[in-house]
């Protein structure tokens, strides 16, 4: 008889995945705009294409992680449910422009037949996601999903996001008391959407990794500037981290080790929501920084290390960004080897090396550190001389 073996079984990551929202089409034009100018012969896709996620769901299903991904079919999520985070009236305006046909909700954004049902999808895949977590099913989870939803306010739709997956996965985590929640958006576009919903909450601390864009109109008015920190109860619980354009593998990992781990070890989260973004990457037609793979496995150790030490390795990552048709899929699996502590990579960067000079994101970290000791009130002890 052959005894067993002693070793504890790999970790598995579940995968949350619903074909149907490869429905959603937002259309051909220039970049994002919809707009045909008459004169280009070739038309490209609006960046947020269902190409972008079957590569996501072919690496998975096909590269060297296979072995590590538990497949579960998700869900539309029921009107009901998105009334945790959106108000009434939000969810009826999405509801008649779907009836409508057509409609641009705010720029480059475009909500057309397909749309609806495949944000229905992503928000219910998400919340099953979490649910997954919440049952004691699994710990780490992840919700491959799109439309994206970072963007999404309680009363508004914003930067390809109809409704914020996020957020109602954060909100079911809270109504089933877990009592405190961290976010951690490594998207490339600060995660304005998540912010607003929790903004004067204590309960959900959100941290949000971007390049320096600013507000980019009425859909978008927030600025991600550190001094958006959340108001009345939330007030100190919303803390962004503008990264200077260009910032690369170094850079982004010092600011994990300098402001959002300590961050998140002084909350004491009972979970950790990561939500993921490959538009950070060197090679995004969206975003402005410098990430490899390297980089994307080094946030995934470090996100998995917090999760080890603070909610018992529980682990919701959501998808959200991402634009480069390939180097996106790579940058999500080196993201999810380090989640799972791979001792080595799987996968070589086919691509990268990116030269980097960390030395001004040094400094605008360090500074932002400062920030945050002078005027964060439940990381003062932390910062202490």
């Amino acid at each position: 008889m052959t005894p067993r073996s002693s070793s504890p079984p790999p970790d598995l990551i579940h995968v949350f995945w619903h074909e149907g929202m490869l429905a959603h089409d937002a259309g051909t034009g220039v970049f994002d705009t919809g707009i045909d100018p008459g004169f280009l012969e070739v038309l490209e896709k609006h960046p947020e294409n269902a190409d972008r996620v079957r590569n996501m769901v072919s690496i998975l299903r096909k590269g060297p992680i296979a072995p590590f991904i538990s497949w579960h079919s998700g869900r539309p999520a029921h009107v009901s449910e998105l009334l945790s985070f959106h108000s009434p009236e939000y969810i009826e305006e999405l509801a008649q422009a779907n009836g409508a046909g057509s409609k641009e909700l705010c720029a480059g954004t475009f909500l057309n037949p397909g749309s609806w049902g495949a944000a229905l999808l992503a928000a219910g895949t998400t919340l099953s996601a979490m649910k997954y977590i919440l049952d004691g099913h699994g710990k780490l989870a992840y919700a491959l999903v799109r439309p994206p939803g970072h963007h999404a306010q309680p009363c508004q739709a914003d930067g390809y996001c109809f409704l914020n997956n996020a957020g109602l996965a954060v909100q079911l985590a809270l109504d089933s008391g877990f009592r405190k929640v961290a976010v951690i958006d490594i998207d490339v576009h600060y995660g304005n959407g998540t912010a607003e919903g929790f903004y004067r909450s204590d309960n959900v601390l959100t941290i949000s990794l971007h390049m320096n864009h600013g507000s980019w109109g009425p859909s978008h008015p927030q600025s991600g500037s550190i001094n958006e920190v959340g108001e009345s109860n939330g007030f100190g619980y919303n803390l962004n981290i503008p990264l200077p354009n260009g910032t690369g593998d170094e850079g982004y990992a010092y600011a994990m080790k300098e402001l959002v781990s300590p961050a998140v070890q002084v909350f004491e989260p009972m979970l950790i929501v990561l939500v993921v973004g490959q538009d950070s990457s060197a090679f995004d037609p969206n975003g402005r920084q410098c990430l490899t793979m390297e980089g994307y496995r080094k946030i995934g150790q470090i996100v998995r290390r917090l999760a080890d030490t603070s909610t018992d390795g529980c682990i919701l990552i959501v998808q959200e960004g991402g634009y480069h048709v390939t180097y996106s899929a790579y940058c999500l699996h080196a993201t999810l080897e380090g989640v799972l502590k791979l001792p080595a990579p799987l996968l070589s960067d086919p691509i990268a090396y990116y030269p980097e000079d960390k030395a001004y994101t040094v400094k605008v970290v360090d500074a932002i550190k400062k920030y945050w000791k002078e005027s964060i009130p439940f990381l003062k002890d932390l910062y202490r001389d």
